[in-house]
């Protein structure tokens, strides 16, 4: 202002007498801020003049739908929720011709690379209007469930779409997203949701994975959880439920295999319980008895070969006539053993 003085480009005379009107004559001089030179007008700022807040105001202007960032290690218990959200899969059984199958014992899906799998959504009442399906892979053992699940470098090479990365796709939509959080790198695919057709109450989504549970480089025989969520357009859960994921060669094989070993693994009461009584009673009657009942009790004996067989016999049926005669002893006619055996003391040839 003094160097425009010195110009003669105005006097004192033509200065406000106040500082409103000072503020007045000078903003409106100020070009009117308008969507059309935002743009401009952001562009002007020094990236240190640019607030958070300015940054949100862009994007809600955008129509963005700003989410909020995953937790580090997410949430894998089942929570149903205002709008009872469940899962149904089909009943595809043991076969081995079956490209996935469900093992309701396990809570565990198994099936083939990149085939799909349809996961049936049911609700109790209609979410709120933009509401999607998320889907998130996340390992089951505590020692891995910090790290991000992916597919193996073998099988992302073998494919030239944007998500090779992905381990689960989302098939027959057009509208599925595919996201990595920034903060986790953690990877989700989301759907819109559908209310179910007429004549049904199941709306359903066909979910595929994209790389073995075995191979190298991936999953590396760890086990993984599925995380299906119902959220709101601006990320917030409405519903929460998680299955184990087993991707294999032969899903029918190893769904029966596991469920198996899950039956054996399970412990018999019932057999333990109905034996112990069978075994203290037997004692009880072997310490309570006395010799006399000892010597009237039946017992077998097994005894191989009918030289042998005889003999026992013969001996047996001497040693009952010797009870009957009252404790006489009988004169026993014990057969000649076979050929090559030795003879028994007190017994001759000619016997």
């Amino acid at each position: 202002m003094a160097e425009a003085l010195e110009e003669g480009l105005f006097t004192l005379d033509d200065l406000p007498d106040s500082f409103p009107q000072l503020w007045e004559s000078v903003s409106t001089n100020l070009p009117e801020i308008t969507n059309e030179n935002e743009a401009a007008h952001m562009n002007f700022l020094d990236d240190g003049d640019i607030t958070t807040y300015d940054l949100l105001l862009k994007t809600e202007a955008a129509g963005d739908v700003v989410n909020p960032p995953s937790s580090l290690v997410p949430v894998t218990t089942d929570h149903s929720g205002e709008y009872g959200l469940e899962l149904q899969f089909e009943k595809s059984g043991t076969a081995k011709s079956v490209t996935s199958t469900y093992s309701p014992l396990l809570n565990k899906l198994f099936c083939q690379v990149a085939k799909t799998s349809p996961v049936g959504i049911i609700l109790s009442s209609d979410p709120p209007p933009g509401a999607v399906l998320r889907a998130t892979a996340v390992y089951k053992k505590t020692e891995h469930v910090a790290e991000v699940v992916k597919r193996c470098p073998h099988h992302q090479s073998e494919d030239a779409s944007e998500n090779r990365s992905h381990l689960i796709r989302m098939e027959g939509s057009q509208l599925a997203q595919y996201f990595e959080d920034p903060n986790t790198k953690r990877q989700s695919v989301t759907v819109p949701y559908e209310r179910p057709q007429v004549g049904s109450a199941v709306t359903t989504i066909l979910i595929s994975f994209m790389c073995n549970s075995s191979c190298m480089g991936g999953m590396n025989r760890r086990p993984i959880l599925t995380i299906l969520t119902l959220e709101t357009p601006e990320g917030m859960v409405l519903g929460r439920r998680c299955f184990e994921v087993r991707v294999c060669a032969c899903p029918g094989r190893d769904r029966k295999t596991e469920e198996e070993n899950k039956m054996k693994t399970k412990p018999v009461k019932k057999k333990k319980n109905s034996s112990a009584p069978e075994a203290s009673s037997a004692k009880k009657s072997k310490s309570g008895s006395s010799g006399e009942e000892e010597e009237k009790e039946t017992y077998i004996l097994t005894i191989k070969g009918r030289n042998r067989y005889l003999w026992f016999k013969t001996l047996n049926d001497g040693l009952e006539l010797m009870d009957k005669e009252g404790g006489k002893k009988p004169k026993l006619e014990i057969p000649a053993p076979s050929s090559g055996k030795r003879l028994m003391r007190g017994q001759s040839e000619s016997d």
